[in-house]
């Protein structure tokens, strides 16, 4: 039986958070905590796979209690199990802090649950851009893995082979990977429809199973948190806001004499600002 766990992340809609001025911060209780939109689709994806090949579809994530509510938002979507690892011990990590958490919680899914196939990801968190976590996982549990997946052609888990296309800037690429692997999935994959009510009523309900840092065997406490992570953030600083530019007015061709006017001043000036630079040559 197909086993495919997405691993998810709740973070703070960016659409709407605000900036710090005085600790140039994000402060993230400015805005709602959201499931990370990319992982939506790794769930969704996840769900039809499961609807084409038959399987058990579990997600998983790492973070505040709170968190509960993106795994009930996973189980809308169509999940059928849900996993969390929450512990101060994992407060501060960085991508490499995180994806050994995540790897940890996996192993002890595998081993106590029941094996696994396939891992889906996001293609990056909103909060963080970094679209490392994914494929940190995949290198330390020795799985290929599939970045900017955008399209699952075939999942062969009786002869252990996956097919997909990758994103590319020009096109894309059709791949094939043994299994288990691990797919991370741009937005385009698919579309995610609403959530049937039946849905909406089981993840009302559900209670997902939590772990701590205890619960997870043979787990090095130095390569968690902070203590795990060695990427340090020297500083953060909201960009600053555009000035007003000047409005065109008048016809269409008044408006272009005027943006020709406007194009052929800086023009001049480039060439004045180069030939200073270049000293007459």
């Amino acid at each position: 039986m197909l086993h495919i766990v997405a691993c998810i992340k709740q973070v703070p809609d960016t659409k709407i958070i605000k900036m710090n001025p005085k600790t140039n911060t994000m402060d993230r209780s400015s805005a709602p905590a959201i499931l990370n939109p990319y992982d939506s689709h790794a769930v969704e994806e996840a769900v039809r796979l499961r609807a084409r090949y038959g399987g058990v579809v579990s997600v998983l994530t790492m973070g505040p209690p709170p968190a509960v509510k993106a795994i009930k938002k996973c189980i809308e979507i169509g999940a059928d199990e849900g996993y969390m690892i929450t512990d101060r011990a994992f407060a501060g990590a960085d991508t490499l802090a995180t994806s050994y958490a995540l790897t940890k919680a996996l192993e002890k899914i595998a081993a106590e649950v029941r094996p696994i196939d396939l891992i889906i990801c996001g293609k990056m968190t909103i909060d963080g851009d970094t679209g490392q976590v994914g494929p940190g996982i995949a290198r330390r549990l020795d799985m290929p893995p599939l970045t900017s997946v955008n399209k699952v052609v075939e999942v062969n888990r009786e002869e252990c082979f996956a097919i997909v296309h990758r994103k590319l800037e020009d096109g894309y690429e059709v791949v094939r990977s043994t299994l288990p692997c691990l797919f991370s999935v741009e937005k385009e994959i698919n579309e995610a429809p609403y959530s049937p009510l039946p849905n909406m009523l089981k993840a009302a309900r559900y209670q997902p199973k939590i772990w701590s840092v205890d619960d997870l065997p043979g787990i090095d406490r130095t390569q968690l948190g902070l203590k795990g992570s060695p990427t340090i953030v020297s500083s953060v600083w909201a960009p600053q806001k555009p000035q007003g530019g000047k409005l065109l007015d008048g016809d269409p061709n008044k408006q272009a004499e005027q943006l020709l006017e406007v194009l052929l001043a800086r023009r001049e000036l480039f060439a004045a600002v180069t030939e200073t630079a270049t000293g007459g040559a």
